[in-house]
């Protein structure tokens, strides 16, 4: 049966899960702050600020799940409580429970701390360095206190078309990595994200929590040097790890148990795409 979807935030991110959707046939809204011209083909656009619940009672009639993956409007900790605390008790508070059949929440494994190139996973404490990573659990948490089925997809750095940032950095000559002492990078590329999102709501009994990432952890330096091979750019240069981030590696074997494949197990296999 066809589901009413309301994806609360509708980014790049939102925009490939909606395609998504719309290939399984459900009839998906998106609600963003500022107004879209008009409808496309896949999204029904619904003008609406999380932040303010009075501007939430026209949502769609009849949502069925519910996907929150907004962007905040500054990185500042104010700015973070407000969307991902403040706005996600507005609009679960604002659909109809009875109807609602699932809620995904699209959080980050900022929630870890360090744990120096250890393996993590859905078991490992949380234990985060900064307030975006704070302010995420405490969402998390409020979240599965509700009476609704929810579920949490706490997603690694995400690359594809548009976030290729560090990479012009690195082409530049502006780029540097640790390189005495492994710092692991995780990766997920958006396409495999927004895949692992529309693949949660359709389990019939997931997990409260899975984390998205690829197949393929990496130390920094040789994620950039690999990059540096494909775009003829010079190494980057010894330098400090990035602040606040902790050394890991992700694993995703709930993920990967629940019947879910990356399209790109390796982010350089994914970048080399990109980038050619």
């Amino acid at each position: 049966m066809a589901e009413r979807v309301l994806l609360a935030g509708c980014g790049d991110l939102g925009w490939r899960v909606a395609r998504e959707l719309q290939r399984r046939g459900d009839e998906v809204f998106g609600l963003r702050r500022h107004p879209v011209a008009q409808d496309d083909d896949v999204i029904r656009w619904v003008q609406a600020d999380l932040t303010r619940p009075e501007t939430l009672s026209t949502l769609p009639e009849g949502i069925t799940q519910l996907i929150y993956l907004p962007t905040p409007g500054a990185r500042e900790q104010d700015a973070y409580r407000a969307i991902f605390i403040d706005g996600l008790r507005h609009v679960v508070q604002a659909l109809d429970a009875k109807l609602l059949k699932r809620v995904v929440f699209v959080s980050s494994s900022a929630v870890y701390g360090e744990h120096d190139g250890a393996w993590v996973d859905e078991e490992t404490p949380p234990a985060p360095l900064a307030f975006n990573g704070q302010v995420m659990l405490e969402a998390e948490q409020w979240l599965s206190s509700q009476p609704v089925r929810s579920v949490v997809l706490r997603l690694a750095g995400l690359y594809g078309p548009g976030r290729l940032q560090w990479v012009e950095r690195l082409r530049a000559g502006q780029a540097q990595v640790p390189r005495h002492h492994p710092h692991w990078a995780n990766r997920m590329h958006i396409d495999d994200a927004a895949a692992a999102i529309v693949h949660l709501l359709a389990l019939p009994n997931p997990h409260a929590l899975y984390l998205g990432v690829d197949d393929t952890p990496l130390p920094l330096d040789v994620l950039y040097d690999s990059i540096a091979t494909l775009i003829a750019a010079p190494m980057a240069p010894d330098g400090p790890a990035p602040a606040a981030v902790g050394s890991k590696r992700l694993s995703n074997a709930r993920l990967r148990a629940s019947g879910f494949c990356t399209r790109w197990p390796d982010s350089r296999a994914g970048y080399s795409e990109l980038l050619r």
